[in-house]
This record gives structure tokens, C-alpha cells and sequence, in this order.
């Protein structure tokens, strides 16, 4: 089997391990893509465990590892942790920068289904397949022991790939995450694009739903700021929490007094997520 063709772009030295950022001509999205690693020192003996952080709306491969200050605790704890784009960005689509919540840096972790999108707007099969095959190919990573994370539209992309690949992600967890996209203004406008005006063809990429279809049977962690703006027009917890209590998944949805959706909430807890992942990936 040919090995993928990666162009590393930079390689940086942090916490006695290795920060890199890299592009790739993808067959998922149909043109390049980008993404960043980081390597614990442990890697540099043997395998380690590997975190997929899924990243929010207008974001790109690099936000995740510049402000969440993430890698200090992924060196202690020997994770390593791989950011992708949120987007396609090349060839451009007409109209794909037209609003900042659809098109280029605003995926929603789909695979699209409706012209012009469903040429290149395939996130959903890029971070679930592709990445992860060609992070397997390149970095010494675990294939039996892989987590996923992430923000807001990426916290949605994060649930809906562990529920629909159980097997795959042994450990899931979100902060502020767009909980049921069927039911938000963010989700109805990509959705409806992406995928088309069936709204039956959205529950295949809605968490609240897939959840109440088939839980997991490891916990799922989610933090949440009660002083989010998007809270109840966008987010709705409570609807993806209700789902897990009646179909019996186990959920830590922690509220959070006083914290918004940005960087500053996520570094703040970014630590306990970190820890909880380390737990699940090792049992």
C-alpha cells in the first residue's frame, strides 16, 4: 500500500515534544487540506494514544493548538492530539464565503449531499477516515486507543462521530457543543444546504438523535457556560441531555456559572477533559 503524500509546513518544539503543522492533497474533500499534530515526548519511545480536537465555527487547524493550552497536560499524560481544518478551502465554491456559518470554516462535520457542496463538503468521511489513516501512516499513534473532541460546531462534530463509530472513538467529550442541530438557526441553515430541505435526511448527523438510538456504553463529559449568548438559541444541552436520560447514556453535563463560549472557558477546563480522555483510552 502506497503511503499518503504529506507536505510538513512547520515543526516546533514544545513541552520536550513536537508541534506540526501539515497539508495534504485529501480524495475525501477532493482538494488540500490542512491539519496539526502534536507529539508528546512519550512517542518518541512507542506508540501513544491519539485525541482528535474538532474544532468551531470561522476556526482553522491552528486555533485549537495556539489557545487552548492543551499541550502541557498531553505531554504529562503521553496523548497526542491532532486538530484538522473546519472546511474545505480550495477550489472555492460561489458563495462558500458569503457568511461566516456556512461555507469555507463552517463544514458542520457532514458529508454533503447537495450540489454544489457534495463535490468537496465531506468532512464527515475526512475526519472520520481519511485523517485518521493518514495519521496512522505518518505518527506514531495507537490505532486501538483514539478519542475526539472539540467546540461548538466542532463538539457536535465530536458526539455525532463517536455515536456513529463506537468502535473507533473510545472516549468522546465537547464543550459548548451544538447539541441538536436539527432544532438551532446554525444547524437548519447548514443542513438545509448541505444536505437538503428532508429534514429526516439531518437525524443521521444530529447528536440528540443518535443518542437516543443507540448510547455508548462509556461516559460522555460535556462543560457548558450558563453566561454563553448562544445558549438557548443555538446550543440546546437540554434537549441532547433529556435524549441520553431516556435512552440510559451516561452523561456529566457540567453548567458552568459564568463562562462564555470562548477560548478562556475551554483552557479553563481544557485539563479535566484532558484527564478524563487519558482515563477512558487507557481502561
Amino acid at each position: 500500500m502506497t503511503k499518503m503524500q504529506l507536505t510538513t509546513l512547520s515543526t516546533h518544539a514544545c513541552f520536550s515534544g513536537v508541534m506540526s503543522f501539515h497539508r495534504h492533497e485529501s480524495s475525501a474533500t477532493r482538494g488540500p487540506m490542512r491539519f496539526s499534530v502534536y507529539l508528546p515526548p512519550q512517542a518518541q519511545v512507542a506508540p501513544v494514544p491519539v485525541l482528535y480536537y474538532l474544532a468551531g465555527l470561522t476556526c482553522t487547524d491552528e486555533t485549537f493548538m495556539i489557545k487552548a493550552g492543551a499541550q502541557r497536560v498531553a505531554a504529562e499524560l503521553g496523548l497526542a492530539l491532532v486538530a484538522p481544518d473546519t472546511s474545505p478551502r480550495e477550489p472555492r465554491i460561489s458563495g462558500d464565503d458569503e457568511s461566516w456559518d456556512f461555507g469555507i470554516a463552517a463544514g458542520f462535520y457532514v458529508d454533503a449531499t447537495q450540489d454544489p457542496w457534495q463535490s468537496h463538503y465531506r468532512m464527515y468521511s475526512y475526519v472520520t477516515q481519511e485523517l485518521p489513516a493518514l495519521v496512522a501512516a505518518h505518527f506514531p499513534v495507537r490505532g486501538d486507543a483514539q478519542g475526539i473532541f472539540g467546540h461548538s460546531m466542532g463538539g457536535h462534530g465530536a458526539l455525532l462521530a463517536a455515536f456513529k463509530n463506537p468502535d473507533q472513538y473510545r472516549s468522546v467529550s465537547a464543550f459548548a457543543p451544538i447539541a441538536a442541530p436539527s432544532q438551532c438557526p446554525w444547524g437548519s441553515k447548514a443542513f438545509g444546504r448541505y444536505l437538503g430541505p428532508n429534514v429526516d435526511h439531518w437525524s443521521e448527523y444530529d447528536a440528540s438523535v443518535l443518542v437516543a438510538r443507540s448510547p455508548r456504553n462509556r461516559p460522555i463529559l460535556i462543560d457548558q457556560g450558563d453566561a454563553d449568548k448562544f445558549l438557548i438559541e443555538q446550543l440546546k444541552p437540554e434537549i441532547f441531555a433529556a435524549a441520553a436520560k431516556r435512552s440510559g447514556q451516561e452523561l456529566n453535563l457540567r453548567m458552568q456559572p459564568g463562562y462564555d463560549h470562548g477560548y478562556y472557558f475551554i483552557g479553563t477546563f481544557m485539563e479535566e477533559h484532558l484527564r478524563f480522555h487519558a482515563a477512558e483510552l487507557a481502561r
